[in-house]
């Protein structure tokens, strides 16, 4: 029996502000959407590797969410890390940065962590 990974799913409050967001700071671009009358999916790619990003909007939602103390990331390789770092700090979406690790993170709009590390 063997296991790959499919996707991660992140549920946002508002999804065209995420979709902007993921758009902007990441490249990534919708590959396939999935709408109900309670909920909306839309799965997010990098158009080079087969792992896709899920957002969950529930429509019916209208508080943000809580995090909590919730230490769980996702983590995105850049091949012009000092690039990535200026359009980010432009962006304003920059959380937390490790020069020591050479790596920072960026939140997103529902307030989730999203590591930025060089490729290596």
């Amino acid at each position: 029996m063997k296991f790959t990974f499919a996707h991660n799913n992140l549920n946002v409050l508002d999804l065209e502000k995420s979709l902007a967001f993921y758009k902007e700071a990441l490249g990534l671009a919708e590959a396939r959407r999935k709408e109900t009358d309670a909920f909306t999916l839309v799965y997010l790619s990098d158009g080079v590797t087969p792992h896709q990003l899920e957002l969950t909007w529930l429509k019916d939602r209208t508080a943000p969410y809580d995090l909590g103390d919730n230490e769980i990331h996702l983590a995105f390789k850049v091949d012009d890390y000092a690039a990535a770092h200026e359009k980010h700090a432009a962006m304003g979406c920059i959380c937390y940065e490790n020069p020591a690790m050479g790596i920072y993170f960026i939140s997103d709009p529902d307030g989730y962590w999203l590591e930025i590390v060089p490729m290596r």
